[in-house]
């Protein structure tokens, strides 16, 4: 599906924003008057517009906040932080850019004022990881404290905590479940402030967020359930083969070998210079299509700044290591797995992760005929939500029987 742009990349990372318009995180008109003034492919470009956008909704919010319109302002800020963080997405191949924690910290403060306008069922959380803490958002259906099943739900390769409420936690909290998102290294604020870089045994980082949970009385800890968005597909399946307190696991885009999805991207001279250790002719061969391809110049550039490396054969090296096909059997909760019929990144992963699981499970393909063929169903939340929560709420209520 493409909308407003021809790149296939501006297009996706326009649909994915767009969607956020049925929880209310942006609006149409707004997105498409921006889109009409971004020059195909250029990432100054798109940053500029979104930027100025971020910045017109900001004074807006600021505005009605100061004359008392409380929930103008409140939308106003949501819409903020989402422009803000679309601007700052292409940003990444250049590390020192000082743009990207000004702009990250703009859409987080944004989102923040937001999150005080909805009142206490919208409450900022901090999670105990490793000598340091990891960023979150702890949704609750009402301030009544009593205990609800919960979901625990983070993102992948490039995600933000506060774009994880228009993916899962907005959906979850309209069901009757609590939503626990947050950020983990290599994402969001914990990369940028804390320069905390991707680790491929993310039940590291899932098995904190469980006990930060289970810790709250507003949780029913005999009921939590898992979730993990886009490479956070092979982050959720990796953590759940040994953390094993969740009722239930969605991979939302299953993904069982990374590497091999990378390679798949990649020009074949360039990895053939790889695998002969020839380093400079393999990113030499990467400029020249990266040029030509805004997609890969995205992926490449964001491998490297969120793994953390410097050049492709650490970062390769890396990826290796992103696979379940040693773990996955050890999962031990009933799985749903979401497949994209369009999927630009993970094509056929998802199939890999089913054929593995050998417990209760289920596969969702979404097709071009409901428009969510897209990476992550962007741009059709309301369908993948019916379908991921309604096998949530089966798969209680069949478990508990």
């Amino acid at each position: 599906m493409k909308v407003a742009f021809q790149d296939e990349s501006f297009a996706f990372e326009f649909i994915r924003n767009l969607g956020f318009t049925y929880y209310g995180g942006a609006d149409i008109g707004e997105m498409m008057a921006a889109a009409g003034r971004i020059e195909e492919g250029s990432f100054e470009s798109w940053f500029t517009e979104w930027d100025k956008l971020g910045q017109r909704m900001l004074s807006r919010a600021d505005a009605s906040l100061d004359a008392g319109h409380l929930e103008s302002a409140r939308s106003a800020y949501l819409r903020a932080s989402t422009y803000f963080r679309t601007g700052e997405f292409y940003l990444h191949g250049n590390p020192e850019d000082p743009r990207i924690l000004s702009t990250a910290k703009a859409s987080q403060k944004a989102y923040a004022e937001a999150a005080k306008l909805t009142g206490p069922t919208w409450e900022p959380v901090e999670i105990p990881y490793e000598g340091t803490t990891l960023p979150g958002y702890f949704y609750k259906v009402d301030d009544s404290g009593k205990p609800r099943p919960t979901l625990i739900f983070h993102g992948g390769y490039d995600s933000s905590v506060e774009e994880l409420f228009y993916f899962g936690a907005a959906a979850a909290i309209r069901r009757g479940y609590n939503c626990l998102t947050w950020d983990g290294p290599g994402q969001g604020m914990p990369r940028r402030e804390q320069k905390l870089t991707f680790r491929h045994d993310w039940e590291a980082v899932v098995t904190p967020a469980v006990d930060y949970a289970l810790k709250r009385s507003e949780v029913d800890g005999s009921n939590l359930v898992l979730m993990g968005m886009s490479l956070g597909g092979y982050f959720a399946a990796r953590a759940a083969a040994f953390e094993h307190r969740f009722r239930a696991a969605i991979f939302f885009g299953g993904v069982y070998d990374f590497y091999e999805t990378v390679q798949q991207m990649l020009p074949k001279e360039a990895l053939t210079a790889l695998g002969a250790g020839d380093t400079q002719h393999c990113e030499a061969v990467l400029r020249i299509a990266m040029e030509k391809s805004t997609g890969l110049r995205w992926a490449v550039t964001q491998g490297l700044w969120s793994f953390g490396v410097s050049n492709m054969r650490e970062l390769m090296n890396e990826i290796k290591k992103y696979t379940v096909k040693d773990v996955i059997g050890q999962i031990r909760c009933p799985c749903l797995v979401l497949e994209a019929e369009g999927d630009m990144f993970f094509k056929g992963q998802p199939q890999m992760v089913y054929d593995a699981l050998q417990v209760p499970k289920q596969l969702i393909a979404f097709t071009s005929e409901d428009g969510a063929e897209n990476h992550c169903q962007s741009g059709a939340l309301a369908y993948k939500d019916e379908a991921v929560f309604n096998w949530i709420d089966e798969t209680l209520k069949s478990d508990a029987g």
